[in-house]
């Protein structure tokens, strides 16, 4: 086959597929217009997120048996049309699911312990112990919402800890474990003091979080989110925040992101003046990081281990 690389991935990948017989082209350098172009050529397409398979792509890409996604999220292509014209979708979270459980969990920590800003004081020669008391997982809900690849990953990695974990998945049932509870949203809602999110970008998610739904919670809560920026709201986050309603945040991913994920979006720029980023950023209550939860050196080898598994099983 003809197999173009839209976006650079591990290696392994390019090396496997030449191994069997097919002829590998590097498209990494390629603008959006040149790819429309020539998608017609090829019979994969491997992808991160920098361009989007939409209808008039997948239209041009007469030849097209598959198109294998570096990584979980599938938001960057008509999955629906594409399944239409007969193009298989594949994607590869058992290449990053533990970069993410281990990412997300490290910032929890770091929040309840204060970590940022103990490290920052010690620094400047500030010895502030009780202004830095912690908090412990210990005894503590865990409410995830979404049980596939990454959330129950999350889950096996805060076995340990002695939290009590609660998790929701509108799309699966009956699947409770020894250490997790399956539950309703209602249960979520009344129990959780964290909540966890681990779901795919859809038209259903996006915004999930927002003054309304933070409103339900009985408790008080922190939220982590390592999954889009955009399925919660981050005024509302900030609004709820600035109440107490939310104690802290771990966020991974920004709303203000690009769709390829590597660099903030030119069309938010303004959102650096705007209060609510600006209370981010200034809050000793925030964890943040630049979209890096499934960016570990050994995610970067499996994801591509995970998609050459995929494909060679295919075709």
């Amino acid at each position: 086959m003809n197999i173009l690389f839209i976006d650079t991935v591990h290696p392994l990948l390019w090396d496997m597929l030449v191994q069997d017989g097919h002829h590998c082209i590097d498209g990494s350098t390629w603008n959006e217009s040149v790819v429309r172009v020539r998608i017609g050529e090829f019979d994969g397409a491997v992808i991160r997120s920098r361009i989007t398979f939409d209808r008039e792509l997948l239209d041009a890409a007469t030849q097209l048996k598959f198109i294998a996604r570096a990584g979980a999220g599938m938001e960057s292509i008509d999955v629906d049309y594409a399944k239409e014209k007969g193009i298989v979708c594949l994607n590869s979270p058992e290449g990053n699911r533990d970069a993410v459980g281990e990412h997300a969990l490290g910032m929890l920590l770091m929040l309840f312990n204060n970590l940022n800003r103990a490290d920052r004081e010690v620094r400047a020669g500030k010895w502030n112990r009780e202004q830095n008391r912690g908090i412990e997982l210990q005894g503590k809900t865990v409410g995830i919402i979404g049980f596939g690849n990454m959330g129950i990953t999350f889950a096996s990695k805060l076995i340990g800890f002695g939290c009590k974990i609660i998790a929701y998945d509108k799309y699966k049932s009956e699947f409770s474990t020894r250490h997790v509870d399956a539950c309703s949203m209602e249960r979520i809602v009344e129990e959780t003091d964290i909540l966890s999110l681990h779901i795919p970008l859809t038209e259903e998610t996006t915004y999930l979080v927002n003054d309304e739904f933070i409103s339900k919670f009985r408790r008080d809560i922190f939220i982590i989110n390592t999954a889009r920026g955009k399925c919660l709201q981050t005024d509302d986050l900030v609004k709820n925040m600035k109440t107490g309603k939310i104690q802290g945040a771990c966020l991974d991913v920004l709303e203000y992101e690009d769709t390829s994920f590597e660099k903030f979006s030119p069309e938010k720029s303004s959102f650096i003046n705007e209060p609510s980023w600006q209370y981010l950023i200034h809050s000793d209550k925030v964890v943040l990081s630049p979209h890096i939860a499934g960016w570990t050196f050994e995610s970067h080898e499996k994801l591509s281990r995970v998609l050459y598994e995929k494909i060679s099983s295919l075709f």
